[in-house]
């Protein structure tokens, strides 16, 4: 079947959420997110407020990976494929589209939390995509990187 990337819409928040508690390496249950005060009526008032902006990819009805981001902070919130979509260039195609709408959305900085970690898989993800180490660090000990785009000749 064919994989579809488009834009987050309210009516895929159901779906983004189980499908983060499924995903391999960062996966959080709807219970944890909602201590962080991550909750569907949160996501989708930030969603139509145009502060969160996110692109699901979706094979036929099904969600099979996402990316959102921060408008106004240019944070990069979260990127979840599910573990049998992995490594078929989902993951990398969300995130660009993300950056491309933070970027557009004016974000000069585009920026997200990662493990430091080198044994993380995530930890080489990033930097091949061009993400840099900004020396800062989360207190969960989470490193701040940030997108670096790439130099044009």
């Amino acid at each position: 079947m064919d994989l579809t990337l488009r834009a987050a819409e309210p009516s895929d928040i159901a779906d983004m959420f189980a499908l983060r508690s499924r995903t391999r390496g960062n996966a959080m249950t709807r219970e944890e997110l909602g201590e962080l005060g991550i909750t569907p009526a949160s996501t989708a008032a930030l969603m139509r407020s145009g502060r969160l902006r996110g692109w699901v990819c979706t094979e036929g009805s099904a969600l099979v990976g996402f990316c959102s981001g921060d408008t106004v902070s240019g944070e990069v919130l979260v990127l979840a494929v599910l573990p049998a979509f992995e490594h078929r260039g989902i993951g990398t195609r969300l995130l660009l589209a993300v950056i491309a709408a933070l970027r557009h959305a004016g974000c000069q900085r585009v920026w997200l939390a990662a493990s430091s970690d080198p044994r993380v898989r995530s930890h080489g993800f990033y930097r091949a995509l061009g993400w840099r180490p900004t020396g800062e660090k989360l207190a969960n000990g989470d490193e701040l990187l940030e997108w670096q785009p790439p130099a044009t000749s």
